[in-house]
């Protein structure tokens, strides 16, 4: 049994008119619906991936961690912040840090006592 609606439309990706044979149809033909659904699967897969800022702040967790003293660069992206502002903190005495051998390590209790007070 065959329909025998024509009802007029214009197609949702290349926006031409035609005459479509049922009510859902959106599409004037094959090839604008299989480029409607590769469109539509694009978006999905962009909007999965997360955000650059959200990726930033994962990967700074995953860097930094837990770990009970910080190097200079491990500081920098825990704070968010250049190696020059650390170094003019710890010149100024604002954070204290220590050497070991030719490496600054800086206590991460230091780090968070400067956000408590």
């Amino acid at each position: 049994m065959s329909s025998n609606l024509r009802i007029p439309k214009i197609c949702q990706d290349c926006g031409s008119d035609f005459i479509a044979k049922t009510t859902v149809t959106q599409y004037c033909s094959d090839r604008c619906a299989k480029r409607a659904y590769k469109k539509r699967k694009r978006k999905q897969k962009v909007e999965a991936v997360p955000t650059l800022s959200q990726q930033k702040v994962n990967h700074s967790k995953e860097i930094v961690g837990d770990k009970e003293f910080l190097s200079i660069k491990e500081t920098c992206q825990l704070l968010g912040t250049s190696r020059m502002t650390i170094y003019r903190q710890i010149k100024s005495g604002t954070i204290p840090a220590a050497k070991v051998g030719a490496r600054t390590i800086i206590k991460r209790t230091d780090i968070e006592k400067l956000f408590t007070a």
